[in-house]
């Protein structure tokens, strides 16, 4: 198993290493989406197997990393952004890489209380789809953000940038932000709303629904003004980031400070 890990590692690498070696473009992009397509079945492979266990789902710090980079690079690839914007490819893959091996540090010997186990699972699966389509997104702002910069001063976009209009990227990006708030959305709801169905505990106010909730908040809000004032821009994409940001520290952050640093 300790060599699917690797492997899984491996592939991303390569992927990331073809899209950007000096080989005609339509033929390492090719060979790319394939290693792409081979390590998420390999990953996929890793995740079952650690994750979904006798005793409940592991979803320590380790696995959760491993498990939203997956989903970020799957959303990315299905979505058609490592096609539109091959420079997010450049940034997901080996971040992929080296997230496919955290597994190996090892997982929490708690497992995840649910008392429900089919709905926690559909809550959880629909929370970090949410998460993979906004950490897309960022991705995909951070990324326009430069272009437009390069814009305004005067400055030729890159080849790969110059592909597909701005105008066009940018309403694509907010599809994605949409879909992604949606299902945030429901996740926040469901979770608030049957959280002792589905986990067998009471909501608690703590860091992560603290950082959830206005991560939430920033993007409706973000929706809201894109809607009602046609905000687009510098001024969206921060935004953009911004909820993105609140949300991964809602999660992972919460977990990598109560696992990692607190031992807990």
């Amino acid at each position: 198993m300790i060599l699917l890990y690797l492997v899984v590692a491996a592939l991303y690498g390569v992927a990331a290493w073809l899209r950007s070696a000096s080989s005609p473009v339509g033929t390492r992009a090719g060979v790319a989406t394939v290693l792409i397509v081979l390590a998420l079945v390999a990953q996929a492979i890793t995740l079952g197997n650690s994750v979904f266990t006798p005793d409940g789902l592991d979803l320590s710090f380790q696995h959760a990393l491993s498990l939203v980079a997956w989903l970020t690079v799957l959303v990315a690839l299905t979505s058609g952004v490592l096609t539109k914007l091959p420079a997010v490819g450049a940034v997901i893959l080996p971040v992929a890489a080296v997230c496919a091996l955290a597994p190996l540090a090892g997982g929490s010997p708690h497992r995840f209380p649910y008392a429900g186990a089919s709905w926690a699972t559909v809550h959880i699966a629909i929370a970090l789809v949410a998460y993979a389509l906004l950490v897309v997104a960022a991705l995909q702002a951070l990324l326009l953000t430069g272009l437009e910069k390069r814009l305004r001063r005067g400055l030729a976009l890159p080849e790969d940038g110059s592909a597909v209009p701005l105008l066009t990227l940018e309403r694509f990006l907010f599809r994605l932000v949409g879909a992604g708030f949606v299902l945030l959305t429901l996740t926040l709801a469901s979770g608030l709303l049957f959280s002792e169905e589905l986990f067998g505990r009471p909501v608690t106010f703590n860091h992560k629904n603290l950082f959830s909730v206005l991560g939430w908040l920033t993007i409706g809000m973000l929706l809201f003004g894109r809607w009602r004032y046609g905000w687009r821009g510098r001024r969206a994409l921060y935004w953009i980031l911004a909820g993105t940001a609140l949300l991964v520290l809602g999660y992972l952050g919460s977990k990598f400070v109560s696992e990692i640093v607190l031992g807990r």
